[in-house]
């Protein structure tokens, strides 16, 4: 086979997708947050400001990598095995970007003016939002790597 076929072959497979969205994930959800918070310069209300900024700028870059991830899945011809998945990834970030990281923003805000917000679940929600779609990817990552469609 042909380099071309081969870059063209691996272009097609999804696996390099979910790895990326993967790893941008699990960069920012699972390390650089966290440790932001471990910093004792950076108050409070300052890292809660960072992250709104941040993880509004890491869903706009998980939109843009599940519309990636379903054009490489359609191109590649696996749209009907890999659609209940990319459907699930879709819920995913649509619910993070539409409900839960306007309400962590909101959070933030009563926190930055001082105040302290109600008790809500939106935190937990959106963290194990997470750790489903890192699973999710993940899995859907080796999979494509092993064939299995």
């Amino acid at each position: 086979m042909a380099v071309s076929g081969r870059i063209r072959n691996a272009l097609l497979n999804p696996a390099w997708v979910c790895f990326l969205w993967m790893g941008i994930t699990v960069g920012i959800s699972m390390i650089a947050t966290p440790v932001r918070f471990t910093a004792p310069s950076i108050t409070r209300p300052v890292a809660l400001d960072v992250g709104r900024v941040v993880f509004t700028a890491l869903n706009k870059a998980e939109l843009a990598a599940l519309v990636l991830l379903l054009i490489v899945v359609r191109v590649g011809g696996l749209a009907r095995q890999w659609w209940a998945v990319a459907s699930i990834l879709a819920l995913i970030v649509l619910a993070q970007g539409v409900w839960l990281i306007p309400e962590l923003a909101a959070r933030t805000d009563i926190i930055i003016a001082g105040g302290e917000p109600p008790p809500s679940y939106a935190h937990a929600i959106y963290s194990s939002l997470e750790l489903l779609k890192i699973g999710l990817l993940m899995f859907l990552g080796f999979s494509a790597l092993a064939g299995r469609r």
